[in-house]
């Protein structure tokens, strides 16, 4: 879709009852057309200097998208792969976490690093680590954040030295349309046992406000953290309002734990990957973090506590702290 074409279908009134109403062939066009256009304008706003629409724009397509997902039916959306979903950080995103963590300009990573992938490692081993961190996860209805729900997020500080403990955790549940979830059930409830008990009468993460301020409050005073960061990155993209224009004024600063797994733990190139060893599971198995006959809770506030602690562990066992 042309930028033209999105903007116009954009800032179009919009009938869902119409929409809703019409069949499934209706509502599935209507998806790929609000799909492409979100694409479209989120692609715009990112790659121009000085964006002609506000990326408020993009987050307002989000929420009308999830609705007709909603009439569509999880069910039927659940293998689709995302748009909007990144499987990485970029290679600037990576040099700005490292130098957040080694109290460095994202400049002077890059330079080190010169574009191969291979030097990363080096680069976090270069010089001390030191600081504070925010630890965030956050667990979600699926991998789509242009068709998906917020449903927990959990955060909590931690002073990057050898023996600090994670400290002033907090954890939010969030609700979601009572149709069809309540009747249909919390989607990936097998994987983080969230049910509808759980958010039952819960403010939906877009609309508490409140709480996205807080949070938003937190990621521009500390570098943040989370495990396969990229996955929190892109929701918070269009769920959380401000974080999208404070990471492109350079406010917000992401390190991810996983990067640092892959990086500096040598166990990791020699075990199966269809083993998965750089999870945080298996990590902080390998790390002492998590015994043996433990499995990881998948909710927000125990999987950060459980990252920063093998974070922890592994830049020990590294000497990495500032002494």
């Amino acid at each position: 879709m042309k930028l033209a074409e999105a903007l116009d279908y954009a800032n179009s009134y919009y009938f869902p009852e119409l929409i809703f109403g019409s069949g499934y062939e209706v509502m599935e066009a209507e998806r790929l057309k609000g799909e492409d256009a979100c694409k479209t304008l989120y692609a715009e706003w990112m790659a121009s200097e000085e964006p002609a629409f506000s990326f408020d724009l993009v987050r307002e397509l989000g929420d009308r998208n999830r609705a007709v997902c909603d009439a569509i039916g999880e069910a039927r959306l659940r293998n689709l792969s995302s748009t909007l979903l990144s499987r990485s950080l970029t290679d600037e995103e990576l040099c700005q976490g490292i130098g957040a963590l080694q109290k460095r300009s994202a400049a002077s990573v890059a330079r080190e690093v010169r574009g191969d992938k291979n030097a990363y490692a080096v680069a976090y081993v270069r010089k001390p680590i030191k600081g504070t961190v925010l630890g965030v996860d956050i667990e979600t209805t699926g991998r789509a954040p242009e068709r998906g729900y917020i449903l927990n997020v959990g955060f909590e500080l931690m002073d990057l030295t050898s023996t600090a403990q994670p400290r002033d955790g907090q954890e939010h549940f969030f609700g979601i349309p009572e149709d069809p979830y309540k009747t249909a059930g919390v989607p990936l409830s097998d994987i983080h046992g969230i049910t509808w008990n759980d958010i039952d009468g819960k403010t939906p993460f877009r609309e508490d406000k409140k709480a996205q301020a807080a949070l938003l409050r937190l990621m521009k005073r500390y570098p943040y953290m989370a495990h396969n960061a990229a996955f929190e990155d892109s929701w918070f993209m269009l769920h959380l309002d401000g974080y999208a224009e404070a990471k492109r004024a350079g406010k917000i600063r992401i390190v991810d734990s996983r990067d640092i797994c892959r990086r500096l733990d040598s166990e990791v190139a020699t075990l199966p990957r269809e083993s998965s060893p750089a999870s945080l599971e298996n990590w902080a198995r390998r790390r002492g973090t998590l015994a043996h006959d433990e499995a990881e809770r998948h909710l927000g506030l125990a999987d950060t506590d459980l990252m920063l602690r093998t974070v922890q562990a592994e830049l020990n066992l590294k000497s990495l702290f500032a002494a």
